[in-house]
C-alpha cells in the first residue's frame, strides 16, 4: 500500500498560481515547451511553467533517498508524520545534498550539480504535482536554493489535477530509471524500489522490465534485500537497529555472496548458512571484497573460533521450533549454524550500541567491535594462507588438464586436416619436436619431485628413460 502524505500547507496557494501560469502559457500561443512523461500505461505531453523554488516542497515519499533517511531515526519517524514540517523538509534537502554511503559528507555529484547550473542554467524542467510538491528535480531544486534563494525560478513541468500518490510513485520510478538520466539511484534505494513493488504484487517479469534488467538479476536483488531487511532486525538493542546506509557500499560483496551461496546450497543447506552467516558478519565488520572472497563454510570451525577471545565466542546453542498441534520441539538448525547466527547477532548488536554514540556502552561496544575485527582479520589472513597453499598444490595438475584438452583438440584438427588433406607436415613435425622436448622436462621435474608408486610418474619415467 503506496502511503497518502496528504497535501502541504501552502498547496491551495500553489494550486492556484500554477492554474494562472498554466493558462498564461495556453493563451500565449506559439510553440511551447513540454515533457513527456509515463502516465498510467501510456504517454503525456504537459506544458513547462516557472515556479519560485522556494514555493516547492520536497517529496517525502522520493526513492532517491529512502534508504538515506534511516541516518536520523527521529527525522525519519518526523518525515512519516509531518512530512510538510520545516524540520522534515530541511532534513530531505540535506541528505539530497549528501553522500548516500555518509551523510555526514556533502556529495561530490551534488558539488557538481551546483557548478553546473550556475554555469549553465537550467537543462532539463523538473516535475510538479499541483500542490507543488517536485515528483522530478528535488535535488536541483536543493541546489538552486543555495545558489540563489527561494525566490529563483525553476522550470517545471506540472502533472493533471487528479494526481495522486500512487501516480507520484510511478511517475518518478518511470523518470529516475531512463537510461539517459545522469544520476541513477544508490543501490539501497533501487532494492527498496524493487522490494516496494514485489509488496504491490507486481510481477517479477515486469519489475525486471522497468529496472532494465533480468528476473535473475532482480530475484538476485530480492534475496540479497531479504537478507539486509533480516540482518536489521536482528541488530534490534533497546528499539534502535543499524541504518539501511550501513550496506549501501557493499553491493559487490552481497551479491557474490548470493553466487556463492546458491552453488553451496545446492550441495549442503547446513554449509550454505555457515557461509551465509560467516560472510555477513565480515561484511558488517567492513571487511573489503579480497578478504571476504576468503571466507567458506569451514570457516568460523577452522579459523575464526581459534581468534576469538573468550569473551566474545560463541556459545554452541540447539534452536528448536514447535510443531503447531504436536507439541513436539525439533531442531530448527544445526548446532554449528546457530553457533554462526549467534556470532552475526553479536556483531550486529554491537554495531547497533556504536553507532548510537551515546553513553559509557558505546565506548565498549567501540572496543568490542575493534575485538571482533582483529580477531576476524587474523582469521581471514589464517584462510587466506590455506586458500593459497591449495591453489599452489592445484596449480600443477590443472595446467596438465589444460594441456590435455589442448592434446584432444589437436587430435580433432588433425582429423579435419585429414578429410580436406591441408596438413601442414612440417609445421606438425616441429610442434612435435617442441612438445617432446617440454614433456621431457615434464619428466625430469616429476621424477624429482613426486615421491611415491604411481601409474603416471612410472609412465613419465619410462619417457625419461627413452629420451635418455
Amino acid at each position: 500500500m503506496i502511503k497518502d502524505y496528504g497535501r502541504p500547507p501552502r498547496a491551495d496557494e500553489n494550486r492556484a498560481l500554477i492554474e494562472r501560469r498554466l493558462k498564461e502559457v495556453t493563451a500565449a500561443g506559439g510553440p511551447r515547451e513540454t515533457q513527456t512523461v509515463e502516465w498510467r500505461g501510456g504517454q503525456l505531453h504537459l506544458d513547462v511553467i516557472q515556479m519560485p523554488v522556494g514555493d516547492l516542497y520536497y517529496n517525502p515519499a522520493t526513492h532517491r533517498i529512502r534508504a538515506q533517511r534511516s541516518h536520523d531515526a527521529k527525522l525519519d519517524q518526523l518525515i512519516e508524520d509531518e512530512p510538510w514540517s520545516t524540520a522534515s523538509q530541511e532534513y530531505l534537502g540535506h541528505l539530497l545534498q549528501a553522500l548516500p554511503a555518509d551523510p555526514n559528507q556533502t556529495d561530490p555529484a551534488f558539488t557538481e550539480l551546483m557548478e553546473s547550473l550556475e554555469k549553465y542554467k537550467q537543462n532539463d524542467p523538473g516535475l510538479i504535482t499541483r500542490d507543488g510538491v517536485l515528483v522530478n528535480g528535488n535535488t536541483r531544486r536543493a541546489a538552486l536554493l543555495k545558489l540563489s534563494g527561494p525566490q529563483q525560478p525553476i522550470r517545471v513541468a506540472v502533472l493533471p489535477a487528479s494526481c495522486d500518490w500512487s501516480d507520484i510513485h510511478g511517475v518518478e520510478l518511470s523518470l529516475q530509471l531512463r537510461k539517459e538520466h545522469r544520476r541513477a539511484y544508490s543501490y539501497i534505494n533501487r532494492l527498496l524500489a524493487i522490494d516496494e513493488l514485489v509488496n504491490q504484487g507486481e510481477p517479477i517479469a515486469k519489475i525486471a522490465t522497468i529496472f532494465r534488467t533480468t528476473v535473475p538479476a532482480c530475484k538476485q536483488d530480492m534475496w540479497v534485500f531479504s537478507c539486509i531487511k533480516s540482518l536489521i532486525e536482528r541488530s534490534k538493542v533497546d528499539g534502535r537497529r543499524i541504518p539501511l546506509i550501513t550496506f549501501e557500499e557493499h553491493q559487490e560483496k552481497l551479491k557474490e555472496l548470493h553466487r556463492r551461496y546458491q552453488k553451496e546450497r545446492a550441495a549442503s543447506g547446513d554449509r550454505a548458512e555457515l557461509l551465509k552467516e560467516s560472510r555477513l558478519a565480515a561484511i558488517v565488520l567492513g571487511f573489503p571484497k579480497t578478504d571476504v572472497r576468503h571466507i567458506e563454510s569451514d570457516f568460523q570451525s577452522r579459523h575464526l573460533n581459534s581468534t576469538l577471545p573468550p569473551k566474545l565466542k560463541p556459545r554452541a546453542s540447539s534452536a528448536t521450533v514447535e510443531i503447531p498441534g504436536l507439541g513436539v520441539s525439533v531442531k530448527s538448525m544445526s548446532d554449528d549454524v546457530a553457533t554462526a547466527r549467534e556470532l552475526t547477532d553479536t556483531v550486529l548488536k554491537t554495531k547497533t550500541i556504536a553507532i548510537a554514540g551515546e553513553g559509557p556502552r558505546n565506548g565498549e561496544a567501540t572496543d568490542r567491535l575493534k575485538d571482533l575485527k582483529d580477531a576476524m582479520d587474523v582469521a581471514i589472513g589464517s584462510a587466506s594462507d590455506r586458500a593459497r597453499l591449495r591453489k599452489r598444490k592445484q596449480a600443477a595438475p590443472d595446467r596438465l588438464k589444460t594441456a590435455t584438452a589442448e592434446i584432444e583438440q589437436c587430435v580433432t584438427e588433425l582429423v579435419m586436416s585429414r578429410a580436406s588433406r591441408v596438413v601442414d607436415a612440417e609445421a606438425f613435425n616441429d610442434a612435435v619436436i617442441t612438445f617432446r622436448r617440454g614433456l621431457r622436462k615434464l619428466a625430469v621435474e616429476a621424477a624429482k619431485t613426486v615421491e611415491g608408486d604411481h601409474e603416471g610418474i612410472a609412465w613419465l619415467r619410462q619417457v625419461l628413460e627413452l629420451e635418455s
